[in-house]
């Protein structure tokens, strides 16, 4: 092993020859790690590579089918007096496909975000982040701050976006005063600046000497990391590798101000498919459209129209009113009916139930994501996609020959048969992309369909987005990194606090 800094030569922990099984397939075999104090950690690796596997492991809920781990940071600690049953009470694992004990997402469905009322009393953030903790008024304060999150505290926690959320969690997290911080992904759904102010908490946490190991990809490995851990595909070794700091060097999620200028440009961003289809039929009419909960604005009179085929990217930055926007195009928010939205030709509101909406809608978000729940297989999760509904359904041959297509144009076709629960989180999302396309349907609505997802899956995905989405189909992209887009998309809606810039 390589390190480039060793300011302490004590061991945090130490895995000997360890093997782990997920699936009934070997994740890593005969592996070696050890983690010393004075170490900031990454641990990279590409799509289904076994980084969450591994940090499960670190914390004992998923069991080594081979070999040893060693917490010598643990009997330290003992020694000081501490009582320590399991590594759970003093290592946080914070991974936004988590489900609390004190929040689940197993059992609600997806438009419950959209359809509380007062009266239910949903778990708001503030008693999210208070349970199981001791920490003080002062203290609470203090790390919502930091997070960005203070405003949010009143807000029924099931209702936050997906950078929310993270945000979220993170600092509960925080609140838990952990001794070790693993971190699973912290930095995608997350705009520009949100990235780069994490990035910076981070880099202050670890030099006051708290012991952090970040789970991310290899591009945004930030430059205060001394080591990185990457782990190989199938068919390929496991590398232990040294990142030196670079003084001066780029950070990888520093603001990046000539992206944020390029974001904020009116003009659209690419020519190609929907040049010249100004006379084709509206898909989506909004006029001033405006929802507000609580007091709250969250947007404030939007007009929009999409018409069919066109190819939209939808860019702003996190709690701009983006999800929000989607949920009522998908027929999720009951704030549509208050509204004048038009929906293939018709308004919200004339009858139609949510299921004719849904019948022309091909959607995939992370929240949608959290709330894909059921215990099927990834090919049948993919189906359900056919019926608008998450629970299996009796499909054709026809229909399981689309399912097999898509699996094999994203290179899935070895999870077809696998539990969706026990797949990583970027092969679940490359499942749940398949779901939203599988219909073939007039709309689709893409909120950040890379996430999660390697370089080499995100080139697949944005190739077939690309080449395979008919010319009658219309597109709605969104996302906070610009190389994601489709190099078909040419047009963009900008939304900043609720309002189209």
């Amino acid at each position: 092993m390589y390190t480039t800094r060793m300011s302490d030569s004590q061991s945090v922990f130490e895995l000997t020859r360890a093997t782990v099984v997920r699936g009934g397939a070997k994740v890593f075999c005969e592996f070696d790690w050890t983690v010393r104090e004075g170490e900031a950690w990454a641990v990279t690796g590409p799509t289904g590579s076994g980084k969450t596997a591994l940090a499960e492991a670190l914390l004992g809920r998923h069991p080594l089918n081979g070999g040893e781990l060693h917490w010598p940071l643990f009997e330290r600690l003992r020694a000081g007096g501490r009582k320590i049953d399991y590594p759970s009470q003093v290592v946080a694992h914070v991974t936004f496909r988590e489900d609390s004990r004190l929040f689940s997402y197993a059992g609600r469905y997806y438009q419950q975000r959209f359809e509380f009322s007062d009266s239910e009393t949903p778990l708001s953030l503030e008693q999210f982040l208070r349970t199981g903790t001791s920490a003080s008024g002062t203290e609470l304060a203090a790390v919502c701050a930091r997070f960005g999150i203070a405003d949010l505290l009143p807000q029924p926690f099931m209702t936050l976006s997906n950078g929310q959320t993270r945000r979220s969690r993170l600092a509960r997290a925080m609140l838990s005063k952990p001794e070790v911080l693993v971190l699973d992904d912290p930095f995608i759904g997350l705009d520009a600046t949100a990235r780069a102010d994490l990035a910076a908490l981070l880099h202050e946490l670890v030099n006051d000497r708290k012991r952090l190991v970040l789970i991310c990809r290899e591009d945004m490995v930030p430059g205060w990391i001394t080591n990185v851990l990457r782990l190989g595909g199938e068919g390929e070794p496991t590398r232990l590798t040294p990142f030196p700091r670079k003084e001066g060097g780029t950070d990888p999620n520093a603001a990046d101000t000539k992206q944020s200028s390029a974001v904020l440009s009116p003009s659209p961003l690419r020519g190609g498919v929907g040049e010249g289809l100004q006379a084709a039929t509206p898909v989506i009419e909004l006029r001033n459209v405006t929802v507000a909960h609580a007091g709250h604005t969250i947007l404030d009179r939007v007009s929009w129209t999409v018409r069919a085929g066109e190819r939209w990217a939808v860019l702003g930055p996190n709690g701009s009113g983006k999800t929000t926007l989607l949920s009522l195009l998908c027929g999720d928010h009951p704030q549509a009916y208050s509204n004048d939205i038009q929906l293939f030709g018709r308004r919200r509101g004339t009858g139609e139930t949510i299921w004719d909406v849904k019948r022309n809608v091909g959607l995939l978000s992370p929240e949608f994501h959290l709330y894909f729940t059921e215990p099927l297989t990834a090919d049948r999760a993919t189906a359900t996609g056919f019926f608008d509904a998450v629970a299996d359904h009796d499909t054709t041959p026809e229909q399981n020959a689309r399912v097999g297509e898509l699996f094999a144009a994203f290179g899935i076709t070895h999870l077809a048969g696998r539990a969706f629960k026990a797949l990583s989180t970027g092969e679940q999302r490359l499942v749940l992309l398949a779901r939203a396309l599988v219909k073939r349907p007039p709309l689709v609505i893409l909120d950040e369909p890379f996430q999660g997802l390697d370089a080499t899956a995100t080139a697949r995905g944005r190739l077939w987005l690309e080449t395979e989405i008919g010319p009658d189909q219309t597109l709605l992209f969104v996302t906070h990194e610009l190389s994601e887009l489709p190099g078909t998309v040419n047009q963009t809606l900008r939304l900043q606090k609720g309002r189209v810039v």
